[in-house]
């Protein structure tokens, strides 16, 4: 009777265990920044168009980080998006070395014989940075009347 309710209850315990396992995509995926639609010279070159209207750009690029106004008293949206990458690479190993001559004693060595361990590492890290300005412009229906864009890398 305790063997069946085990054996029945294993596979739940295995997926309950293995539902809690995420891969480090999918942890990337659930950060906020990658939820929100993301912002490129893409988008804007495909999507921004002249004579469209502002609620229309706000579905595609969302709100403004500054809203002001021209001389003429016409809107000006700008968007402003700075996103730094940051990559890793890490790298260990090591190993036993045996000592066929001259050492007596000491541990680490191959089947008994005497010998030394060491340990290596190495690794190397690299950051990206890249900026993204939208300047659109809205003539006084709230209009696109005009936009540019300016984007770097470093």
């Amino acid at each position: 009777m305790l063997k069946d309710k085990m054996v029945l209850g294993l596979p739940l315990v295995v997926s309950l265990l293995l539902s809690g396992c995420m891969t480090a995509a999918q942890h990337q995926q659930s950060l906020h920044s990658a939820q929100e639609r993301k912002m490129t010279v893409g988008v804007v070159q495909k999507e921004i168009r002249k004579g469209m209207a502002g609620s229309e750009v706000a579905e595609i690029l969302g709100s403004p980080n500054i809203v002001t106004t021209d001389e003429q008293g016409r809107e000006v949206w700008v968007y402003d998006k700075i996103s730094t990458d940051v990559s890793y690479s890490r790298s260990s190993g090591g190993g036993v070395i045996g000592l066929l001559f001259g050492v007596v004693g000491g541990s680490g060595g191959i089947g008994g014989m005497p010998g030394a361990s060491f340990d290596k590492s190495a690794g190397a890290e690299s950051k990206t940075q890249r900026t993204l300005t939208v300047v659109i412009k809205f003539d006084k229906e709230m209009k696109v009347r005009d936009f540019a864009y300016h984007s770097s890398s470093f």
